[in-house]
């Protein structure tokens, strides 16, 4: 349900969506820490990564994780370009998530983390 407005966003916003060529490559791992946020992001985007998700969704497939952690982590991860938030006038209303062309690059970085732990943990 998501899918088609994020194209129709990617489209007529494509600057928004543009990946930076960096002259100079710095010690990234902090940067990319800092954009995904808190220990709860990972177990969202991986709940994204499956689709489109309501906040009640997500709470019931995110184990142990408490509202307000639930809002923080989808705040921040909204406003650092992750993740998508569509309001839809409903009542009460409706709030659904999706990634972004951003928070999809992430699928390879938490595929590997999980790679690891099967073999190390």
């Amino acid at each position: 349900m998501c899918q088609p407005k994020l194209a129709k966003v990617a489209r007529s916003n494509i600057s928004n969506y543009v990946p930076k060529q960096p002259a100079v490559i710095e010690c990234s791992i902090e940067k990319t820490l800092n954009v995904i946020g808190g220990k709860w992001a990972f177990l969202v985007l991986r709940e994204l990564f499956c689709g489109t998700k309501r906040f009640g969704e997500l709470q019931r497939t995110v184990s142990g994780i408490s509202p307000k952690a639930l809002t923080d982590t989808l705040r921040h991860l909204e406003e650092q370009g992750v993740l998508e938030r569509h309001a839809f006038p409903t009542v009460p209303v409706t709030v659904e998530y999706c990634l972004t062309p951003k928070g999809h690059d992430l699928h390879q970085i938490l595929k590997e983390m999980k790679l690891w732990a099967a073999k190390w943990t």
